[in-house]
């Protein structure tokens, strides 16, 4: 692979980064350790064969350690942990580890993205996760992994086939085609901010789990509310809200996924809603609300502000 632009490591670095740890900051803050230590290793002129290897083997031990910490903050979390959504931009399909992806590979770094596949790789240990990541998503060999996460080839191959037996027990199915998806999201948004509960429920499936992050700041579910007919009057319930606030429906693809940003009448986030499509059916709805997951999209609504001056 020729020499890359800074921009092009940047992007492949931030999509390594964010898989590992499901945050956009902490991701951001490790791509930029990571190029500070590319860079300075080339001012003292060290030899480095591949720029890309160099950056992802960096990125990869910090987001290991990152993780390693994280992992106590999120056996606290207050709630249900979602991972913070990325938009369209963000989200740009990168190169796997030697060349440009085809369809397959593709895929795979589409399906890697999804909040369901984000929220299954928390099961996972680091060393897992990175093994899992690096050689099923970005196409590294097993050797290379192993270089890269300062594990023997054998003690890799296990990691690997552990992280893989774990995910293909519970990885999600996207089968819809991404206008069937998109299609269905029109309806669903249209039908929930609408307080239709009989057409809303037409569109899920019977075991849809609806999902909410509020991280103890702003009120959410404390846990998944499962099946169709609760779901449903919970979402009919929420708009009677929003509309009472002027909230609107930006309809945005987030984390490869239809998605939404409900916003106030001043254009402020007031949450990001994803949802998984399976079989014609809205199979999980993801609702983040924590102000601190959703910064990094725009200025956010103040939550408590807009639920008290509700016109009664």
């Amino acid at each position: 692979m020729p020499d890359e632009s800074l921009d092009t490591l940047r992007g492949y670095a931030f999509a390594v980064a964010y898989r590992m740890l499901g945050s956009v900051a902490d991701a951001e803050d490790v791509v930029q350790e990571g190029l500070l230590r590319l860079h300075q290793a080339e001012e003292d002129g060290e030899q480095i064969h591949s720029r890309r290897a160099y950056l992802s083997t960096v990125v990869t031990r910090l987001a290991i350690d990152e993780l390693r910490s994280a992992r106590a903050r999120r056996e606290e979390y207050h709630g249900e942990w979602l991972p913070e959504p990325v938009v369209e931009a963000e989200a740009e399909p990168v190169a796997s580890a030697t060349a440009e992806p085809g369809p397959a590979e593709q895929a795979e770094l589409a399906d890697s993205l999804s909040v369901a596949m984000m929220v299954l790789l928390e099961s996972l240990s680091p060393e897992q996760r990175a093994a899992f990541l690096l050689r099923d998503v970005f196409g590294y060999s097993y050797g290379e992994v192993a270089a890269i996460i300062d594990k023997s080839e054998p003690a890799t191959r296990q990691l690997a086939a552990r992280a893989r037996k774990a995910v293909e027990a519970r990885r999600p199915r996207f089968e819809s085609s991404r206008k069937q998806r998109d299609e269905l999201a029109d309806h669903f948004f249209a039908a929930a901010f609408g307080g239709d509960v009989d057409r809303l429920e037409s569109l899920l499936a019977e075991d849809v789990r609806l999902h909410g992050d509020g991280g103890g700041k702003v009120p959410a579910i404390a846990r998944p509310l499962f099946g169709a007919v609760p779901v449903a009057k919970a979402l009919a319930k929420w708009s009677k809200v929003g509309r009472k606030v002027d909230a609107w429906v930006d309809r945005v693809e987030i984390n490869g996924q239809p998605g939404a940003l409900l916003r106030d009448r001043e254009d402020r986030i007031i949450s990001a809603m994803v949802l998984d499509v399976v079989d014609g059916r809205v199979e999980n709805v993801y609702s983040i609300v924590n102000p601190d997951k959703i910064g990094h999209l725009g200025e956010v609504a103040d939550f408590k502000a807009l639920i008290r001056n509700i016109p009664r």
